[in-house]
């Protein structure tokens, strides 16, 4: 039969339209506007008490609400309208306190059935659908603080190990002064330093009373490679963190001498991204401090679960997270979550030298974390506004007895719940931060913003959807029909693609790559009409000249999207951002076009008129 394809093709051409069906349907399904409750501790929960007791706070201030649900790690309150969203967040912040998260969303809408296969609407990004903004301040002086801290510990080991003989080393602001037992020693002490450690300055002070004193102070190009590297680890720390916790396409990049600014799509609201970024907590190891140690040298921390009970520790802490090179969560001999510490080669060293002579004594893991404190005032309008006070937290996670010297791997336990140890193993493995980090500039980019390019990008989609369509059916009459149900089934192709991709996000540059999709699906229509037009005139029978049009045509058509999709892909291997959003796009719809273009439209023709006797095609071509 002239023009038919076997039926396994037919069958293969429903099946992919059938799946695409499916992927593309939860797109239909428009998000909710919601407030989403989540704990800042890993291990706690939201309970229906804490739901009930927002649900009366919104019914006194008259605030209507679609629904509640409750989930096993979070709460979610479902609204009909922006403005009673907005209303309901300080109200709900203020019934739950600092331990929770309240934070502005968009809740799924998509039925379970849909979900159950995976099917879920496309990821859309921060031009789209809003996000936050945030430019932070690395505290450089900190990080500089901690680095003569480093310093002062080094050098005294190294006049140990080189017998030369001192009283003190201290740490004066931007220096550290030493003094020496002998004034003979001074220059040896000297050179030895700066052989050691040549980004140091020496020089040598008479006091008034008579004693002896070496100064070194840090040059400047080591104080700009200090500040340098602070600026690359909380960079990648916080690249890393965020990856891991699943934020889709953030920028995180450097601004000036010591900023960082922070972009986070889909996120809606300060609170939730803070939440992400606040995600910096640090671990200390520290020994316990000895019953005859002069207070000066030592502190007092509480327990993590138990802030009634406190402990002293060494004022001087043997490393930091900034050591730890893996972390696993697990679980420990007693069945209870623990982590699995790998340390780097310094680390190792360290925690070897901290604990080969200090068997049977306690060692304490101190959990550092960023929080904040909330309180609630009215403005001039009687609106609730929220103030923040932000404090740094140290508390003991483990306490236990060193049984033999410490390596490069060991374990963490003492941890309330599995989901904390994950979450701990999250932040130890991502890295830590080189210096603390204060918030100078919060911005929201609000939904309006994100509708109003969603608006305007569709209207260009269907206008050029529309112009393709009018111009297919005049010009070609039956066989433009066919090339537009292949048009509109290229489109539901592109958005099942976007939507099945892991990681696929759609941007405005995306919705520009779709709208020059339209104009190119058609290209291989046009090419495969004129030829059939073309051995019409040329003498051969309509069934033949169709079998003419599509045959030679489609090398023609191959050769030209091949060399689009290369260019389209070298966009996405050496472009950023939004470049990449475009050939994403791009590339997806030329492929799909030549399926449809090319298979859909010739068995569509199958279908019509093929096994049909024809005398003539000028009617319907």
């Amino acid at each position: 039969m002239h023009n038919r394809y076997p039926l396994w093709k037919y069958l293969v051409i429903v099946a992919v339209i059938a799946i695409a069906g499916v992927f593309a349907f939860p797109n239909l399904y428009p998000d909710d506007l919601a407030i989403q409750i989540s704990s800042l501790n890993a291990g706690q929960k939201v309970t229906q008490a804490q739901i009930d007791k927002i649900t009366d706070s919104l019914d006194k201030a008259n605030i209507i609400y679609k629904k509640t649900e409750l989930t096993e790690k979070q709460g979610l309150i479902r609204f009909s309208d922006n403005d009673s969203q907005l209303k309901a967040q300080p109200l709900i912040k203020q019934a739950m306190g600092d331990n929770y998260v309240v934070a502005l969303n968009l809740a799924p809408t998509t039925p379970d059935w849909l979900r159950n296969l995976g099917a879920t609407p496309i990821k859309l990004g921060l031009d789209l659908s809003g996000g936050v903004h945030f430019l932070m301040e690395v505290d450089i002086s900190k990080a500089l603080s901690d680095r003569y801290k480093d310093y002062q510990i080094a050098i005294k080991r190294h006049l140990q190990e080189n017998s030369l003989k001192y009283k003190k080393v201290t740490l004066n602001n931007d220096s550290i002064e030493i003094q020496l037992a002998s004034a003979d020693n001074i220059d040896d002490a000297k050179r030895s330093i700066q052989k050691a450690y040549p980004e140091f300055i020496a020089e040598d002070q008479q006091r008034a009373d008579a004693t002896t004193w070496i100064k070194l102070t840090v040059s400047d190009s080591k104080i700009n490679e200090i500040t340098d590297y602070a600026i690359t680890q909380n960079l990648t720390t916080l690249r890393n963190r965020i990856n891991e916790l699943g934020v889709a396409e953030p920028l995180i990049q450097r601004q000036g001498r010591s900023r960082i600014v922070i972009e986070l799509p889909g996120v809606q609201d300060t609170a939730q991204a803070k939440r992400i970024l606040g995600k910096t907590a640090n671990l200390e190891f520290r020994l316990e401090a000895p019953l005859n140690e002069p207070s000066y040298n030592t502190e007092r921390f509480p327990y993590r679960n138990q802030k009634t009970q406190h402990e002293s520790l060494s004022r001087q802490a043997i490393l930091s997270g900034q050591n730890v090179m893996n972390a696993q969560s697990n679980f420990d001999e007693n069945g209870r979550p623990a982590v699995n510490i790998t340390l780097d080669s310094e680390g190792g060293d360290k925690m070897f030298r901290a604990t080969k002579d200090r068997i049977n004594s306690r060692m304490a893991v101190l959990f550092i974390e960023q929080k904040t404190n909330t309180t609630f005032s009215e403005d001039e309008n009687g609106k609730l506004v929220p103030n923040y006070k932000r404090y740094e937290e140290k508390s003991i996670i483990s306490f236990a007895v060193i049984r033999s010297a410490l390596g490069r791997n060991f374990q963490i336990s003492g941890l309330e719940s599995a989901a904390e140890s994950s979450e701990l193993a999250l932040l130890l493995r991502a890295g830590a931060l080189a210096a603390p980090m204060y918030f100078v500039e919060e911005r929201t980019i609000g939904p309006s913003l994100g509708q109003e390019n969603i608006n305007q990008g569709v209207l260009a989609i269907l206008i050029g959807f529309a112009a393709v369509l009018i111009f297919m059916l005049v010009t070609y009459k039956l066989f433009g029909l066919f090339a537009n149900v292949a048009l509109a089934l290229n489109l539901v192709l592109i958005i099942a693609f976007m939507s099945m991709i892991p990681g696929a996000v759609l941007t405005l540059p995306g919705i520009a790559g779709i709208v020059l999709t339209v104009g190119m699906a058609v290209d291989a229509n046009v090419l495969i009409f004129s030829r059939i037009r073309e051995e019409l005139k040329n003498g051969l029978t309509p069934h033949a000249a169709i079998n003419a049009g599509y045959d030679r045509a489609f090398v023609t058509i191959l050769d030209a999207n091949i060399t689009t999709l290369l260019v389209a892909l070298i966009l996405f291997a050496f472009g950023s951002g939004p470049i990449k959003g475009f050939a994403v796009t791009l590339s997806i719809g030329i492929l799909t076009s030549m399926f449809t273009a090319i298979m859909l439209t010739r068995s569509l023709v199958g279908i019509t008129l093929g096994g049909r006797p024809l005398k003539k095609l000028s009617a319907i071509i």
